[in-house]
């Protein structure tokens, strides 16, 4: 904790003096005043505001103290000034994007700003009804595979901004080179869900609703806290075993992942919580097992034309019968698009740790708790 506190300060401090210095050799001139925003869970971002310009730096997910990328945000209806800190430049609100993850195509739409959505990459992941009829008719394109966007959409579309998530040690191809901003979304970065759910605050800077991603994040804050305490009146923490295996490895999420986080917040004893970082890890299934076969519960989220049932579950791969909950019929599942399980994760993971609580201490909901993800597989 001490390390983490440490390297936020140095980050905060070189930010501030660069800006300084920018200001003094006429980089920056006129942007002398500014004001840092306050970040209350993030880790991957600040927010510094000029008289004419906000600045928002992005930390490097995996190499903090070096600078993944930083946007220079000026309103588009007033001229551009003749100096501006280092950055890319994007005039706000963007009325033109395309978004690579529907995760944020569905935040941008819970902003207010589903006309600035132009187009969208796997649109069979989409669970938002209205970005589901605009694709219908038209009014938002399918650019393709995430992996491999259809550029010349892109270009046609006269984007203004790319919203895309990076990988360590991966480029963005073709899209790289048109000259349009890409938008480096590394909230899933994050360690802590609320730090996820901050990230809004930075997105809606770029379409012009600061004032409601603020309102959202402050509001989602403070529900997610009280239930976390309310979690936390329960002195029993079941043993619980997350997601299934895919190919030859069991993907486990780390112990210090927005994951991980969530589910100690909601009361239970993670059974991969040593699992140092902020990732997921890949592991053989006869580790799993050996870990994990006397757990309490186990959930798992998938996306099949199936409901998974546990005869389902057997056939895919009969050792899942192995596990305690399977013999005890303990396991939870959520259908990830016919639920707003992504819709939520980021803007309100009050939601998914209400569901989670539901499951490991329904005593402390009331009575008649639907859940809203997560029910009993069959």
């Amino acid at each position: 904790m001490i390390k983490r506190i440490f390297i936020d300060c140095v980050f905060f401090i070189l930010l501030a003096l660069l800006c300084s210095c920018e200001s003094r050799s006429g980089v920056g001139a006129g942007t002398d005043n500014f004001k840092a925003d306050s970040i209350y869970y993030a880790r991957g971002f600040e927010i510094a505001r000029f008289d004419d310009c906000t600045l928002v730096t992005l930390r490097n997910p995996w190499d903090t103290l070096k600078t993944l990328k930083r946007y220079v945000l000026v309103e588009r209806d007033k001229p551009l000034p003749d100096s501006l800190p280092e950055g890319e430049i994007i005039r706000t609100p963007v009325e033109k994007a395309v978004f690579y993850t529907t995760v944020h195509s569905s935040m941008v739409a819970q902003f207010g700003c589903i006309d600035a959505i132009k187009g969208i990459c796997e649109v069979q992941y989409v669970t938002d009804s209205l970005i589901l009829e605009r694709i219908a008719d038209g009014r938002i394109a399918d650019i393709g595979l995430a992996t491999a966007p259809n550029t010349e959409k892109i270009i046609d579309l006269n984007t203004e901004v790319i919203i895309a998530s990076p990988f360590e040690n991966s480029g963005y191809g073709a899209a790289e080179k048109i000259g349009i901003p890409i938008v480096e979304a590394a909230d899933y970065m994050e360690r802590h869900p609320l730090g996820r759910t901050e990230w809004g605050r930075f997105y809606g800077l770029l379409f012009g609703e600061g004032e409601r991603a603020d309102s959202i994040f402050f509001a989602t804050s403070e529900r997610y806290n009280n239930l976390k305490e309310l979690a936390a009146k329960s002195t029993y923490r079941p043993r619980v075993l997350l997601e299934r295996k895919y190919g030859a490895s069991w993907i486990i999420p780390a112990g210090d992942s927005y994951i991980g986080t969530i589910h100690a917040d909601a009361g239970a004893d993670y059974v991969f919580r040593e699992v140092e970082g902020n990732h997921n890890v890949y592991l053989p299934f006869e580790v799993v097992l050996d870990k994990a076969y006397d757990v309490d519960l186990w959930l798992f989220k998938y996306n099949t034309n199936h409901e998974f049932t546990y005869e389902i579950l057997k056939d895919e791969y009969m050792p899942y019968s192995n596990f305690r909950p399977f013999k005890e019929r303990n396991i939870y599942i959520c259908h990830t698009t016919r639920t707003g399980y992504y819709d939520d994760i980021t803007l309100h993971p009050d939601r998914l740790l209400e569901d989670l609580i539901f499951i490991y201490h329904p005593e402390l909901l009331p009575s008649g708790y639907i859940p809203r993800y997560y029910v009993p597989m069959k």
